[in-house]
């Protein structure tokens, strides 16, 4: 484990500087998530106009986006170990912000398709470049809790995409909300280049190498801790539950609660995004004070609650009350959304400040290939094959089985919390 220091070092970002650098990444994450969403709560009017199936849908929300996001994100977060990672960022943000706007331009699945690629190859610049400028301008003792803030981007983006997007779609149609969705991310991107400052690498790390670590060599130091498997598996279905099911929910409030767009846009918006804002920063917060005594509730704590959500999940997809649905919701999402924070801020304490940029990018690539690649993918094809093998609606049975596997998860992450005092240790 590399030492860290708790005091402003000399050369280190102003307290001013450091806390608006966080906001606007934060404001950046916010966008990402808008672009990535959107397609969410537009995919009923897209499925209808161009004729598609969950499967399809799937792949559009999933897969299609996950490979280039992340597969892409290795080669991209190398560099910002290495070059400016504000201007990366910049760069990204105009890109996936573009295609989103181009994504209204399709007239059919294979365009559309392309499209979403687009926004993937973008948005692979965006998180590590910004998780290792984070830990650069925050200690140790504070970077769970720094990274929570930036993470709750993540529900601000969903938030606002939810709300937007089903207004939106019903003040115009699903073409022109893509566009409107995706020109301001062009200007954030200018603003970001202009006002945001480049933080010093490794200024609050003791004295060490200053190695330029290769892709080959990351995976080879990551993957023979004895908890990071642990951890970036547990990541990975965390996300494999939550984008399978959340991916889903837009349509399961329409076919099982006559829920119009613009109505789901509003309360789905808060539900996810002030759920996920608590529970983000909770799971940073929270994990920043235990983790202080013992570093293994760094991953047990999110083990925990994410066990717990399962049975409230249940309730949330058999309930007929669309009060009761939203209540449950409210507090799985808030239950489920503890570990992302906790599980970068650790893996950053596990590598030298200069493979960080890169070692978020290969936790992405787990997280989000099986995650956001096959989650989606997975629960639209067993909504397809129940429709079709019982001439009935299988969205509901598919959402079940997909939460279930939030079991997994919690043995993960209780397994690699058991594991993480030895990696920590190490010379």
């Amino acid at each position: 484990m590399k030492d860290t220091v708790e005091t402003p070092p000399v050369g280190s970002l102003s307290n001013r500087a450091r806390t608006y650098a966080l906001v606007v990444l934060t404001i950046v994450y916010a966008f990402n998530f808008i672009d990535r969403q959107i397609l969410v709560i537009l995919q009923e009017a897209i499925k209808n106009d161009l004729g598609l199936s969950d499967t399809q849908l799937g792949l559009l929300s999933g897969f299609s986006f996950a490979i280039f996001y992340t597969v892409l994100g290795l080669p991209i977060a190398r560099l910002a170990d290495r070059m400016n990672r504000r201007n990366i960022i910049s760069i990204a943000l105009a890109i996936w912000s573009g295609m989103t706007a181009l994504s209204g331009m399709a007239q059919n699945f294979t365009q559309l398709l392309l499209a979403r690629m687009g926004v993937g190859v973008g948005e692979a610049g965006g998180s590590p470049p910004a998780h290792s400028m984070i830990s650069d301008m925050f200690t140790a003792g504070k970077r769970s809790t720094a990274l929570a803030v930036y993470s709750a981007g993540l529900y601000l983006g969903i938030f606002l995409g939810y709300t937007s997007g089903g207004y939106l779609q019903e003040a115009y149609d699903w073409r022109t909300t893509f566009m409107i969705v995706g020109i301001p991310g062009v200007l954030l991107a200018i603003i970001l280049r202009m006002t945001v400052q480049e933080p010093p690498r490794g200024l609050y790390d003791k004295p060490g190498s200053d190695k330029r670590y290769s892709l080959v060599e990351t995976f080879q130091i990551l993957f023979k801790l004895k908890s990071f498997p642990y951890i970036a598996f547990g990541c990975a279905m965390s996300a494999f539950v939550s984008y399978g099911t959340s991916n889903f929910m837009p349509s399961f409030m329409i076919r099982y609660h006559g829920i119009s767009p613009s109505e789901i846009g509003l309360t789905l918006g808060l539900v996810t995004g002030i759920g996920g804002m608590i529970g983000t920063f909770l799971g940073g917060a929270l994990t920043d004070r235990f983790g202080a005594k013992d570093p293994r509730w760094y991953l047990w704590l999110p083990g925990m609650t994410a066990v717990t959500a399962i049975p409230l999940a249940l309730v949330t997809y058999h309930t007929s009350s669309k009060e009761v649905m939203l209540g449950t919701y409210f507090l799985v999402v808030i239950l489920s959304t503890l570990y992302l924070a906790p599980s970068i801020a650790v893996t950053h304490r596990l590598v030298p400040p200069s493979m960080r940029a890169l070692s978020s990018a290969v936790l992405f690539l787990v997280l989000n290939l099986i995650g956001m690649g096959l989650g989606p993918v997975l629960v639209g094809a067993i909504s397809d094959f129940e429709a079709a093998r019982t001439g009935a609606d299988g969205l509901r049975t598919a959402l079940t089985i997909g939460t279930c596997i939030a079991i997994v998860k919690g043995y993960l992450f209780w397994t690699g919390g058991r594991k993480l005092p030895e990696d920590l240790a190490r010379d």
